[in-house]
């Protein structure tokens, strides 16, 4: 349902403008109002979709009202509506959804309600982000396992196959290594070589290696993990090497 609001001080115009309205049941008219500042004080604490909003009316004007609502609301629908065409460069800065002019068409009137139905339910049926948590399913031969990301010291990609590697045990993952790149938390994680990262906090020690690269030490492990010389200078400046 998209909720909207009327501001228009011409009884005729704001009549007009609820009956069209009203012939469309994805649409609510939560409330009109015939003086500005009475919608603003309305608005301040009351959110809406949408807007109608006059220009030309007194005590202040819809264009100055439409900046005001813009950054109390800056999602909301701003529909001017008016009976000049001067304002629609102003209209376009404040970011306006549309711009109705007087005398209103009927065929133009309705196009403008399609649209900010259509974009409600656009809106509405966008997929919302999914909170992270701090858990990876793996694989120890058959089994799936859950462990935290916080286990991890550091992954290895063979061939099409993840390796990861805790304290005791070596798991398995069929994700690559670039969305093990996306979900594991930076920068507590770093990609040192194309085919490791590394958990920095399970780092013991930095030992120089060929061509001014480095081979990491990782606490409880004998494995040591290389620095590519692509990366070589964005990790000194993580771990601060001077």
């Amino acid at each position: 349902m998209f909720n909207c609001v009327i501001v228009e001080d011409e009884y005729p115009a704001r009549e007009e403008l609820k009956y069209f309205i009203s012939n469309h049941e994805n649409i609510n008219l939560e409330k009109e109002f015939d003086n500005p500042i009475d919608a603003l004080k309305y608005l301040q604490c009351n959110k809406v979709d949408g807007i109608f909003l006059d220009i030309n009316m007194p005590e202040l004007d819809g264009m100055s009202l439409g900046k005001i609502l813009r950054k109390l609301n800056p999602d909301m629908k701003i529909v001017f509506i008016t009976a000049y065409r001067d304002y629609a460069a102003d209209a376009f800065e404040i970011r306006a959804f549309d711009y109705l002019l007087k005398p209103y068409s009927e065929k133009r009137i309705n196009e403008v309600l399609e649209s900010l139905i259509k974009s409600s339910e656009n809106e509405n049926d966008s997929p919302k982000e999914i909170a992270r948590i701090n858990k990876v399913t793996v694989f120890l031969g058959e089994k799936m396992v859950v462990i935290s990301l916080d286990e991890i010291y550091y992954i290895e990609v063979i061939e099409k196959e993840s390796m990861v590697y805790t304290k005791n045990q070596v798991y398995s993952s069929k994700l690559k290594i670039s969305k093990w790149e996306e979900i594991l938390p930076k920068p507590e994680f770093y990609r040192t070589h194309r085919s490791y990262i590394v958990n920095l906090d399970k780092i013991t020690e930095v030992e120089p290696w060929f061509n001014g690269t480095y081979i990491l030490k990782i606490k409880d492990l004998k494995f040591k993990v290389p620095v590519s010389r692509t990366n070589v200078r964005e990790f000194k400046e993580l771990l601060t090497i001077k």
